[in-house]
């Protein structure tokens, strides 16, 4: 057997252009991968039933130098990589329709940006966009969550801007290869995400930024998030391209309502008008996404000083642990009867403790 490892061969096949369904040909033909290259019969490569374009792909190049190569150009331009043969591949990606084989990636990616939400919108952003965007970011990237977007001109650059000033995390997804810099004005910010995240993308190395290659990369983008947020998007906008591929993925979209006759606000306003949820304040995507109440709850407790409280203060305070609470459950949970907790409730959010949301449900400020 050769003396390279199967996710090598896989990497070999992403580079020289060999798509994942005819890499799930050879994978129902092939016990192991690395047989392709020493298999002398051509006619069993045939058998799989791949395009004959990618069958003169793999003849022509597993030549051992031709293998070198691509693995010399990686280092080269210090790329790693990620495979679905890995155990560090990302979780959130192994169930979403046509998930990348192979991801090459520039910085790192941490156990904490599994916490993380998709940010995307128009290339030309108003100033309201501009505003709102800069305002979600912050308020995420204060609380941990790993910010992912697509390095495009306009929401994307503002969104990765953001959570780096703001000392948070995010993820670059690329629709082209890692040794292009598109945009190129987005220089700085690329090298910028490298200290703070991650550049990623699935293409291999010299592939340009084709139009076609754009909403492609998108599934990638909400496959690693937990939720979307549109910030502004036209009527017929690359962003919606994300907002539905989350949706088919069975993630939370929000999107920020805008003006009836502003052409950024098209795109949003549609989305919502469908189903998705008004992005009003950061509480929106608190009460969809479980993930970031129980954050929210364990920053909340770490906060909370019980030495000046009573014990039926904290009993209460208890039960918004785990996020926001209607009074009645509070009384129904506590065993203590609802005049009282109301009366606790009230006293508690003087001292600004907790804070009342809507409908008389309350949670840890």
């Amino acid at each position: 057997m050769t003396m390279y490892k199967e996710r090598e061969i896989l990497i070999w096949l992403n580079s020289i252009g060999v798509t994942n369904k005819s890499i799930d040909k050879l994978n129902m033909h092939f016990s192991d991968l690395r047989e392709i290259l020493e298999v002398k019969n051509i006619e069993l490569i045939r058998k799989t039933g791949i395009n004959e374009e990618y069958i003169d792909k793999i003849l022509k190049n597993r030549k051992k130098d031709s293998l070198q190569r691509v693995f010399y150009r990686l280092h080269e331009n210090k790329i790693s990589t990620i495979t679905i043969f890995d155990d560090n591949y990302p979780e959130s990606l192994l169930n979403i329709f046509d998930k990348p084989y192979v991801l090459y990636k520039k910085g790192e990616m941490l156990q904490t940006d599994n916490l993380a939400i998709g940010i995307v919108g128009a290339r030309k952003s108003t100033a309201y966009g501009k505003w709102a965007c800069e305002k979600f970011a912050a308020e995420l990237a204060h609380m941990g969550v790993t910010i992912v977007s697509g390095l495009a001109l306009g929401i994307d650059t503002i969104a990765h801007k953001t959570a780096v000033e703001k000392g948070g995390r995010t993820l670059a997804i690329l629709g082209n290869g890692l040794d292009h810099i598109y945009p190129k004005r987005n220089a700085g910010l690329y090298n910028e995400i490298v200290n703070h995240g991650a550049i990623l993308s699935e293409f291999p190395l010299g592939t340009p930024p084709l139009a076609y290659n754009f909403p492609q990369r998108n599934r990638i983008i909400s496959g690693l998030s937990l939720g979307v947020i549109v910030i502004e998007a036209k009527e017929k906008s690359g962003s919606l391209i994300t907002a539905y591929h989350a949706l088919e993925q069975g993630k939370d979209i929000f999107a920020l309502p805008g003006n009836i006759n502003s052409i950024y606000s098209q795109g949003t306003n549609k989305l919502i008008k469908d189903g998705a949820r008004p992005l009003l304040d950061i509480e929106d995507l608190i009460e969809e996404i479980r993930e970031l109440q129980i954050k929210v709850s364990e920053r909340k407790k770490e906060r909370v000083d019980n030495s000046n409280l009573s014990d039926i203060e904290i009993k209460v305070i208890k039960t918004m642990e785990e996020g926001p609470i209607h009074c009645d459950l509070i009384s129904y949970k506590t065993g203590i009867d609802i005049a009282t907790v109301i009366s606790v409730l009230t006293i508690l959010e003087l001292k600004g403790i907790i804070k009342e949301l809507n409908n008389q449900r309350f949670t840890l400020s």
